[in-house]
């Protein structure tokens, strides 16, 4: 079932991106003047098939994992004398930048559109105020205290969790120090501190920069699940199963998610002793968690992915009430707020600031997706947008095959006053395949490889 689930829910986000990302291509051909022979949403055996009256045939095909829009192009030769007005090689450089950028551009007014459903219902954010700070962290050093309320880094203000974490990612790579102002708890006064960095978390895969600060966010833990054991991991041969919930650790209370994790992690190869609810029942489990290689260093794995439960402290939850038009703007910014995050994420990849560990391909997608889905109707939308966005992004990314590519031979088109030559289209559409099953096999490799925890 729960795979079913994580099928529908990944199916279902990936053919609404497709779906908006051709029509855009389609609507701005139309208008252009360009004949389209074909809208195909999805590869392979049709399931269904249709023609309007502009003879464009629709279909929708048996793998929902892409689709494309088949415009006459004089190119492809075999093109009717009557259709060659009507092709998209006949049409000037600009309808054809229009025609090619429409794509990423419905992507992105997806996300807007997503956003502005969410916000539409009000927005609830998390303030963040520290809960626990670890012994000996950069955090402590630095001076953090629980209690405090992270108020700015570098003078950018970080009403809540999520908008400090994406700054905090933006140091990934860096070396300088990072600079906080905090507000003393109970109290009017603010404080600044300074966090030192030295190429931080280059070599990390799946950073999570609060965490390798030492900062814990007030959280009141009620219980921790297990959502899935890898199967023949060390918690499959132990017996423990999905859906049971964690109570002790070698007969210490969970009151965090850290120090579970660092519980196992710190226990490679020695027996850690687990307390367990399942359904009505107590049982005792004993676990040997597993020695891997995380960020070159061995620690202990057992295979699990958990689902805590709990919640916030009242006082850290805020609550925003937006109109149409506030709401509008909340999701433009969020929009942009994301694709500079992206775009920025891209760029610490090609410059070596961020691990290519941290590429996710289809498999990690589909795990999102169907998270997400499970998580509710709000979590699934946000999920929908940010993956939009994340397609928009990439589509414009200057590599031959993609929407990208094309606009830059475009450009070079108007620069130089005549298209780039078949010959060189063809080798860089080569080069660009290449370039693309290449990342496509790294961010599967990376997804097969991931460890569980």
């Amino acid at each position: 079932m729960h795979l079913l689930e994580t099928l529908f829910y990944t199916f279902v986000a990936l053919g609404v991106l497709v779906t908006i990302h051709e029509f855009g291509h389609f609507w701005v051909a139309r208008r252009c003047g360009v004949k389209v022979e074909r809208f195909s949403i999805g590869f392979g055996t049709p399931i269904v098939r249709w023609r309007d009256k502009f003879d464009t045939e629709f279909v929708i095909a048996v793998l929902p994992l892409g689709g494309y829009v088949k415009m006459v192009d004089a190119r492809d030769g075999n093109v009717a004398d009557e259709d060659l007005p009507y092709a998209f090689s006949s049409k000037s450089v600009w309808r054809r930048i229009a025609i090619v950028s429409a794509g990423p551009l419905a992507n992105f007014a997806l996300a807007i559109v997503a956003f502005w459903m969410i916000f539409l219902s009000g927005e609830v954010g998390v303030k963040p105020i520290v809960g626990d700070v670890e012994l000996g962290s950069d955090a402590q050093q630095a001076g953090f205290e629980s209690g405090m309320t992270i108020v700015s880094v570098a003078g950018r203000p970080t009403p809540s969790w999520g908008d400090l974490s994406k700054l905090l990612f933006g140091y990934i790579g860096d070396t300088g120090s990072i600079s906080f102002q905090v507000a003393l708890p109970d109290s009017s006064l603010t404080a600044d501190l300074d966090v030192p960095i030295e190429r931080w978390l280059r070599e990390a895969t799946d950073p999570i920069p609060l965490r390798e600060l030492g900062i814990t966010p007030a959280y009141e833990l009620q219980a921790l699940d297990l959502a899935m054991i890898e199967p023949d991991s060390a918690a499959d041969r132990a017996g423990l199963m999905a859906g049971d919930t964690v109570t002790q650790v070698n007969g210490e209370p969970i009151e965090r998610v850290d120090i579970f994790i660092e519980e196992i992690s710190r226990n490679a190869g020695q027996t850690v002793v687990f307390q367990i609810l399942r359904g009505e029942a107590q049982t005792t489990i004993e676990v040997i968690p597993d020695f891997v290689d995380r960020n070159g260093e061995q620690v202990g794995q057992i295979g699990v992915q958990l689902a805590p439960r709990g919640k916030y402290p009242d006082a850290a939850v805020f609550h925003i009430q937006h109109g149409v038009f506030s709401a509008m703007k909340r999701s433009w910014d969020e929009t942009a707020d994301y694709s500079v995050f992206i775009v920025k994420s891209l760029g610490k990849l090609l410059t070596g600031d961020l691990s290519p560990k941290n590429l996710s391909g289809p498999i990690t997608i589909a795990k999102v997706a169907g998270d997400s889905g499970r998580a509710g109707f709000d979590n699934f939308i946000r999920f929908v947008a940010i993956l939009s966005i994340m397609l928009g992004v990439m589509n414009l990314m200057p590599i031959p095959v993609l929407d990208g590519g094309h606009l830059v031979y475009f450009m070079v088109e108007v620069v130089k006053g005549s298209p780039v030559s078949d010959s060189a289209q063809i080798a860089g559409y080569k080069v660009g395949f290449v370039m693309l099953v290449g990342l496509m096999l790294v961010a599967t490799f990376n997804d097969l490889t991931r460890a569980f925890l």
